[in-house]
C-alpha cells in the first residue's frame, strides 16, 4: 500500500484512473469511440503519474510521463515492454480520437484501446501494491 506525504495525490490518480475507464466504456458503448480511446490513455496517464510520484517525480507533460516510465520501469523490468508498447500505442491513438480530422477511432480499436488500459492500470496498482478497484466489477 502506498504511504507517505503524497499517498493521497497518490490515490486521487488512481481514482482517476479506474474512473476514466468506466468513462471510456461508457462513451464506447455510446458509438463515441474517438472520445473512448482519449480517455483510455488519460486513464493510463494517471496510472502513470501515481506510479512516477510515489517515486518522488512529477510531470505535467504525457510525453515526459511515457518517456520517464519506459526508463524508470520498462527498461528495468518493472513493467513489461508489451505494457510500454501499450502506453505508447494510446498515446498515438489518443491523438487520431483528439486530432485525427477525418480520420476516427473504429469500434475495434476503442475496445482494444479500454482493454490495454485496464491491463495497465492494474500492472502499474500491482506495483504500488495500491488495493483493487471497487468499482471493476462494473466493467
Amino acid at each position: 500500500m502506498v504511504n507517505g506525504p503524497r499517498a493521497e495525490e497518490i490515490a486521487a490518480y488512481m481514482d482517476r484512473a479506474q474512473r476514466s475507464i468506466l468513462a471510456a466504456r461508457q462513451l464506447a458503448s455510446g458509438g463515441y469511440h474517438d472520445f473512448a480511446a482519449s480517455r483510455a490513455d488519460y486513464a493510463t496517464f494517471y496510472a502513470a503519474s501515481a506510479l512516477l510520484l510515489s517515486e518522488g517525480l512529477e510531470f505535467s507533460k504525457h510525453s515526459a510521463v511515457i518517456a520517464s516510465v519506459h526508463q524508470r520501469f520498462v527498461k528495468t523490468g518493472k513493467l513489461d515492454v508489451e505494457q510500454g508498447k501499450a502506453l505508447n500505442w494510446l498515446f498515438e491513438l489518443r491523438g487520431v480520437g483528439d486530432y485525427g480530422g477525418p480520420v476516427h477511432v473504429s469500434p475495434q480499436e476503442a475496445e482494444q484501446a479500454i482493454e490495454a488500459a485496464e491491463k495497465l492500470v492494474d500492472a502499474i496498482r500491482a506495483l504500488l501494491r495500491f488495493p483493487e478497484a471497487h468499482s471493476s466489477a462494473s466493467r
